[in-house]
């Protein structure tokens, strides 16, 4: 039986970068779990590659399919932007799987599937690095949108406190504020006991 491995971190806490690399790595042959979003896509973003994209209404019809496994929405600058999973391609008899998700995403796998199946990783970083992060990426886009970039921050540290950590019973913390490769190396020595 498979497992899905959640990676979950606050806004430029790494967990893209981390996630192409356990993709590409892929010493346990974890299969891409789409993440799905109504929001914009980023100036050199590619559909399929982070996220696909969708319409509102495109997510709406997919809801009333009842294909959509978990969903969040979030109140941003720019409007309502949904992020969502869609059920129909995980199968735990064949594959583990790895996704990126958030602690309301991870609630919500766990009242879809037993939660032993599951493998949360939250990856720990300096604020002032997340800081740094965000500002360079920001920096790249056409009309950089700091106000936005500021209430993610905030948000952030409202949502991925200790006290939510604790009561979501992440399996492993894991520090991102050095080098890419270190932080895999560890992540793979906790999934070596886990898968």
């Amino acid at each position: 039986m498979g497992k899905i491995v959640i990676l979950l971190g606050a806004s430029n806490s790494g967990k893209d970068t981390i996630y192409k690399e356990l993709l590409r790595d892929n010493k346990f042959n974890l299969q891409k779990i789409n993440i799905c979003t109504t929001r914009p896509k980023r100036l050199n973003g590619v559909a399929g590659e982070e996220y696909y994209f969708y319409s509102e209404k495109e997510m709406e019809k997919l809801q009333e399919e009842k294909r959509i496994l978990e969903i969040r929405s979030y109140e941003t600058a720019l409007g309502i932007w949904h992020y969502f999973t869609l059920a129909d391609n995980i199968d735990l008899a064949l594959h583990n799987y790895l996704t990126i998700n958030t602690l309301d995403g991870l609630k919500q796998y766990y009242s879809y599937f037993n939660k032993d199946d599951i493998i949360s990783i939250f990856l720990q970083v300096d604020d002032y690095l997340k800081l740094d992060r965000a500002i360079k990426r920001e920096r790249l886009e056409k009309q950089p949108n700091y106000k936005e970039m500021c209430r993610r921050f905030l948000a952030d540290k409202k949502d991925f406190s200790l006290e939510n950590l604790d009561a979501a019973n992440i399996s492993a913390i894991i520090e991102n504020n050095g080098e890419v490769t270190q932080t895999v190396q560890e992540i793979n020595k906790f999934l070596q006991k886990k898968l």
